[in-house]
């Protein structure tokens, strides 16, 4: 099973943030983690294990569990869902900037080309990404939509009806990211997301799985 624990540190470990005061409060049932869920399930051939996290919209609480996620779990990678609008309760960019030693504005740049592609108030979306590094680790926080449908167009992209890509989306990026900071080697179901790396970073796929294992 992907998602089993394991103390190699080899293994991929991604942290899946949910922001929602009332999902958070018991409301109504989250919808952010189980997308997020599903989607990696499809998305990677890699064995990877999750962090989830479901916290209010409030910042220092946001904050401090970005930190415990790549400080303390070592996360690879974090991907937060929800808090990105202007409403004033929307604060999970400010939370992810001030825990970043590094922001990655491309990120949120190519979230905004994608989901134009299907709603205009994409406009008011202030998703960002950042790499957060410590002495002896570094990890890739990315904001993502709070819809299950927008976080899937966000994460592979828009294809047409014959299955090209027309708009690439950000996944495709973030194996090589997580290479270029020191994370494991991690491969993808092309047929779902297509991981891009220059040649003289690829490797051999059964390298690539026995050094996860």
């Amino acid at each position: 099973m992907k998602t089993q624990k394991t103390t190699d540190t080899g293994m991929l470990v991604i942290g899946l943030v949910s922001v929602s005061d009332r999902a958070s409060g018991g409301v109504y049932e989250d919808k952010g983690i189980p997308a997020l869920s599903d989607w990696l399930a499809r998305a990677l051939t890699t064995p990877y294990r999750i962090e989830p996290r479901l916290i209010p919209d409030e910042r220092e609480q946001i904050e401090k569990t970005l930190v415990e996620l790549v400080d303390v779990a070592h996360c690879h990678m974090v991907l937060t869902t929800g808090g990105t609008g202007p409403a004033r309760r929307d604060v999970t960019p400010e939370a992810t900037l001030a825990v970043g030693t590094k922001e990655m504005p491309g990120f949120g740049e190519q979230m905004r080309q994608v989901s134009l592609q299907f709603v205009p108030t994409a406009i008011l979306s202030r998703q960002v990404a950042v790499i957060r590094e410590t002495h002896d680790h570094a990890a890739l926080i990315m904001n993502l939509p709070g819809q299950p449908k927008a976080i899937k167009e966000t994460l592979e992209g828009l294809k047409d009806s014959d299955g090209k890509q027309v708009v690439g989306g950000i996944f495709a990026a973030v194996p090589y990211c997580l290479d270029l900071i020191g994370g494991p080697y991690i491969e993808t179901d092309p047929a779902v997301c297509k991981a891009w790396r220059p040649k003289t970073a690829q490797r051999p796929p059964l390298a690539a799985k026995e050094e996860a294992q």
